[in-house]
C-alpha cells in the first residue's frame, strides 16, 4: 500500500524545526528526559539516549509544541518514522500479539 502525505510547506517545516531546537534547550524538556524512560517502550535508556519525537510528525502537519513531543529512545523513534499515533499503536499491538507467552 502506498502512503500519500500532502506536502508540508518547506518554510513552515523550517520554522517548526527551529521551534523544536528551542524546545530541546528548555528546562521543560530537560525535566521531561531526566527520568531516562522512553515514552513508547518504557525502557530506561538514560536521559542522553532519548530523542525528541513528534507524535504527529512534522512532515504530516505536526507542530513543535509541548503536547506533540515525547522523549523516545533512538530505536523507537527510528521505527516509528512518520507514523501517526494510531498507526504506531497498531504496530505496537502487533508486536505484543506476536510476543511469546
Amino acid at each position: 500500500m502506498t502512503e500519500f502525505y500532502a506536502p508540508v510547506d518547506p518554510d513552515e517545516l523550517r520554522r517548526q524545526r527551529a521551534k523544536a531546537r528551542e524546545l530541546r534547550a528548555s528546562q521543560w524538556w530537560k525535566r521531561r528526559v531526566s527520568d531516562g524512560v522512553c515514552y513508547y517502550c518504557r525502557r530506561r535508556v538514560g536521559a542522553k539516549a532519548l530523542t525528541m519525537d513528534h507524535l504527529v510528525p512534522l512532515g504530516r502537519g505536526g507542530t513543535s509544541v509541548r503536547g506533540n513531543v515525547v522523549a523516545a529512545c533512538k530505536d523507537c523513534n527510528t521505527r516509528k518514522q512518520s507514523l501517526l499515533p494510531v498507526e504506531w499503536q497498531e504496530y505496537l499491538d502487533r508486536l505484543i500479539g506476536d510476543a511469546p507467552d
